[in-house]
């Protein structure tokens, strides 16, 4: 059966388009005006950090609200995923957004925000081990079971399938490299354990689709959405690993510093 892998006809697509658009906007607006709030109060703002917010919001416009998330390829849903779930949750993250809502925050505020953060329900999502569950899990599921057909019938399916793209992306990503506060945090070796698995299981999904593919999606296009996800992933992911290899070095060298001063 070849079917037809698009966006479920919602009685108004350009409504829908303009929605999505006009929230795109709105996003855009509110970071360049917390931005301006927040550099009246202390240094000015990173502007790479806002231009990976812009290019972040437009990953996400881009894979929901143009031609290339309405085409019909298994392909095309294979470059949505990646730009959804993988590189725009990377940019989003390094744009810092929870340090720049902080900075513009009155004290009380913040310290309820910090509150939150510091909750049990919250450490339970970010743990990188639920993180990474969240995240493979939820693609396990849309490869290897109905959900990949039942989204392309069913419009309410279809945005949260994609909200959890984006999300779970969201939590892994920032459960492996901390750019914004992080109250529960956990050691870089704990870390790169599980990002190494969970880049493992992605691959292996992806090789599986290759051989296996979902519901509805002849083998052509399920080989080369497969080799997409493979070669594509492996780009995004070098980058995740490169920060966090900085990351990590860049850590060890100040303990090595100041225990060397301390001596």
């Amino acid at each position: 059966m070849n079917m037809h892998h698009q966006m479920p006809s919602t009685g108004g697509s350009i409504s829908l388009t303009l929605l999505f658009s006009f929230l795109y906007i709105c996003l855009l607006v509110l970071y360049l005006l917390l931005v301006v709030l927040s550099n009246r109060h202390y240094k000015k703002w990173s502007s790479s950090r806002t231009a990976c917010w812009f290019v972040g919001m437009f990953c996400l416009w881009l894979s929901v609200a143009t031609p290339i998330a309405k085409q019909t390829s298994f392909t095309s849903h294979m470059i949505c995923h990646l730009i959804l779930g993988m590189l725009g949750p990377l940019l989003v993250v390094l744009s810092a957004p929870m340090t720049l809502v902080l900075r513009t925050l009155k004290t009380n505020q913040a310290r309820y925000l910090t509150r939150l953060l510091k909750s049990i329900p919250i450490r339970f999502l970010t743990h990188p081990i639920t993180a990474a569950l969240f995240y493979i899990g939820g693609l396990v599921l849309l490869y290897t079971t109905d959900l990949f057909a039942s989204m392309h019938q069913h419009f309410f399916i279809y945005l949260l399938v994609h909200f959890h793209l984006f999300l779970a992306g969201y939590l892994f990503t920032a459960s492996i490299i901390y750019i914004d506060p992080t109250p529960h945090r956990y050691s870089f070796l704990n870390r790169s354990i599980v990002l190494l698995i969970t880049l493992a299981a992605h691959a292996f999904l992806s090789k599986y689709i290759y051989a296996h593919p979902p519901v509805g999606v002849p083998l052509d296009q399920a080989k080369t959405g497969a080799m997409l996800m493979y070669y594509g992933g492996d780009i995004i992911d070098a980058v995740l690993i490169y920060i966090f290899c900085y990351q990590w070095f860049y850590a060890t060298r100040n303990t090595t510093n100041y225990n060397l001063s301390v001596e």
